[in-house]
């Protein structure tokens, strides 16, 4: 029986598929269909659905991420320790806009009606003062069905401490055949409104992410089916089910965990990741290691797992030109999505970024995705001539200010996990992917001042690949908070020992043996009276190392101060077998005439007759001189003039300046 991976990608605009068979990649890239992306997966997998094929897949699903920002979840319920039920209302009394005169509503996933207090006590030192009553938790199911309550978010004071009375909740409630979602399984950590907020998060998306999964393996019965999370892992969808909160940002991780694999072939393990899609633009920065955190937030809400450390803006190809009320250009977030696109799919008279690179002629209006998808340029003109009229410009100089504009949205980004973070952008290559990425990469790494970009091979599903090339990934956490000299070594290893056997008897279950499995520690330090920490591995200096790490983020370190131990950390990594990507010899190096035809291309005010190479009749040691076109079945990249790209042994485009 042959074996085949499918790594999937569901995007706004297009669903990526990257298929391993017999030791070869196939790629496909087809419109997405949001009202049910089942529908787009199948499609794409149709030729594999076989009862003689040992089939495994792994999704990088928006399902969750969608039920969120759209507010499209379950109905919930938010049962809590009587006294604290406004605490998803009250959040942290922390202003967004510091400025501004009118105050900021917090919009919880819950109606108050459905903040349920419930009689019980546990002390921050773990013992239970008042135990749950039976009788209570029965009245409280009955009034639950009565409303037609989908899931229950259990959060209970100090339950970070000892889960005792949680687990009394959770197990009638699931006697009752109601989801639940609780804190001390989902995040056993202090701070109770950021673990309330993730705790409840889950809740609201559970029921959706539950019925999606189901309804997609109806249809691919007898596949082993695994779901991407935001950690850079995969689980299996059963868990995916119970913890549908890992999976907000998992299209993005894949494209991260692709980008640092590739990277670290090449030998270039920094470089900040410009993941570039239909609706938005995902940017990330790697220091020789996938940086991580649990400070992240979508929308308003807190999310404190630990994520890939990624920074999301509404700026991609899709992204919809307009004029504000104060006679402004502006670009996105708003996207034109798969359906009804782009104004040269056909469909619309949407201004867009893809319609601007399109009029700019910065995309080959024959070659989109391969030739297989007709596109319309007439249209791309028509709708950037409405706004051109009210600007008093060209529409060349009004497709030139829509992609400034969005280069600036997406430069804004690329600031905050770099410069923001003590990180100085001229020290790492921009690794640019996506399917629109390769078309503003070089323009913002100017801007940036950054040396090197590199596009890879296969940009275009890179986030599919990514999946390929991740492991599976589970993240344990346990709050302690001790001042280090107040506790021991011995102490702090007998709870990691815990951790650890908890995370291998899992990974077992996963299916992964001892051998196979690589353990991870990590320390949540801050000095004594901080309100926030730091994350630093474990290891015989993590002391000197927070000193350092606090200094590189704040340009200070209190060397003499007490530093507070607030959790512990594991990363359970198991390690599966990577597909094997391909390495050419560069024979020689030499400049590339290889073009099959040659199209005007508007660029800094001027226009020049570039040249338009197909990627596929590249070979490594080729060099391409700008301006010019590479076209790729999912992506183009644009080499503007005075800039060279060069084909390495992986077939990625090395793009530098030549000045």
């Amino acid at each position: 029986m042959s074996q085949i991976l499918i790594g999937v990608d569901t995007g706004g605009t297009f669903t990526d598929f990257v298929i391993y068979k017999n030791g070869k990649l196939e790629i496909k890239k087809i419109p997405s269909t949001p009202h049910d992306p089942s529908i787009a997966i199948l499609k794409g997998m149709q030729n594999y659905l076989k009862d003689n094929i040992n089939l495994t897949i792994i999704h990088g699903s928006t399902v969750a991420t969608n039920a969120l920002l759209e507010r499209k979840g379950a109905k919930v319920a938010f049962i809590t320790t009587k006294g604290f039920e406004d605490i998803v209302f009250i959040g942290r009394q922390t202003r967004k806009f510091l400025y501004n005169l009118k105050g900021e509503k917090l919009n919880p996933l819950v109606s108050s009606n459905y903040c349920i207090g419930i009689s019980e006590r546990t002390l921050s030192s773990g013992k239970i003062e008042l135990k749950v009553s039976v009788e209570e938790i029965e009245r409280i199911i009955s009034k639950l069905k009565r409303k037609k309550i989908e899931a229950v978010a259990v959060v209970f004071i100090n339950s970070y401490i000892n889960p005792e009375n949680e687990k009394i909740v959770a197990k009638e409630l699931r006697k009752s055949g109601i989801l639940v979602s609780v804190s001390s399984e989902i995040l056993p950590e202090y701070r109770e409104y950021e673990r309330a907020s993730t705790t409840l998060i889950n809740a609201y998306v559970m029921p959706v992410v539950d019925r999606y999964l189901k309804n997609l393996e109806s249809k691919i019965p007898n596949v082993n089916l695994k779901i991407m999370q935001s950690n850079e892992g995969f689980i299996s969808s059963n868990k995916a089910r119970k913890e549908a909160v890992k999976t907000i940002l998992s299209g993005p991780a894949g494209g991260v965990v692709g980008a640092f694999y590739l990277s670290k072939l090449i030998g270039n393990s920094k470089i900040i990741t410009f993941d570039m899609g239909g609706t938005s633009t995902d940017v990330s920065l790697i220091d020789n290691e996938i940086k991580r955190t649990t400070e992240a937030y979508i929308e308003d809400f807190p999310l404190k797992i630990p994520v890939i450390d990624i920074h999301t803006v509404g700026a991609g190809g899709g992204s919809i030109a307009y004029m504000d009320k104060g006679g402004a250009l502006r670009v996105g977030p708003q996207s034109a999505g798969a359906d009804p696109g782009p104004a040269c799919y056909g469909k619309s008279f949407f201004p867009t970024v893809t319609d601007a690179n399109l009029v700019l002629g910065r995309l080959d209006p024959e070659n989109f995705l391969g030739g297989k998808m007709k596109i319309y340029p007439e249209r791309s003109i028509k709708a950037i001539e409405k706004i051109a009229k009210k600007i008093n410009k060209s529409i060349k100089e009004t497709a030139s200010g829509i992609i400034q504009i969005a280069n600036t949205n997406m430069e804004r980004a690329i600031r905050v996990i770099s410069v923001e973070r003590g990180y100085d952008p001229r020290n790492f290559a921009l690794f640019s992917f996506g399917g629109a990425g390769g078309m503003h990469s070089v323009e913002l790494a100017m801007r940036l001042k950054i040396p090197v970009i590199i596009i890879p091979k296969r940009a275009g599903v890179l986030s599919a690949l990514g999946m390929l090339l991740s492991d599976s990934v589970k993240d344990y956490t346990r709050s302690i908070l001790k001042i280090i000299g107040q506790t021991n070594e011995k102490e702090i290893n007998r709870i990691f020992i815990e951790m650890i056997e908890k995370g291998i008897e899992e990974m077992r279950e996963e299916g992964f043996s001892p051998e196979n499995i690589k353990i991870l520690r990590f320390l949540d330090l801050r000095y004594l009276g901080q309100s926030y920490e730091i994350t630093i591995p474990y290891s015989s200096n993590y002391i000197e190392e927070f000193h350092r790490r606090h200094r590189a983020l704040y340009s200070y370190a209190h060397l003499n101060r007490p530093i507070e131990i607030v959790n512990l950390r594991i990363k359970c990594i198991g390690q599966t077998e990577k597909i094997d990507l391909p390495k050419y010899q560069v024979s020689k190096k030499v400049i590339c005439d290889n073009y099959f035809k040659k199209q005007k291309i508007y660029y800094n005010g001027k226009e020049y007759e570039g040249r338009v190479f197909l990627r596929e009749s590249l070979e490594p040691g080729n060099i391409i001189k700008g301006p010019a076109l590479i076209v790729d079945f999912e992506s183009t990249a644009f080499v503007p003039p005075s800039y060279s790209a060069e084909v390495d042994c992986y077939l990625n485009l090395i793009i530098k300046s030549e000045q």
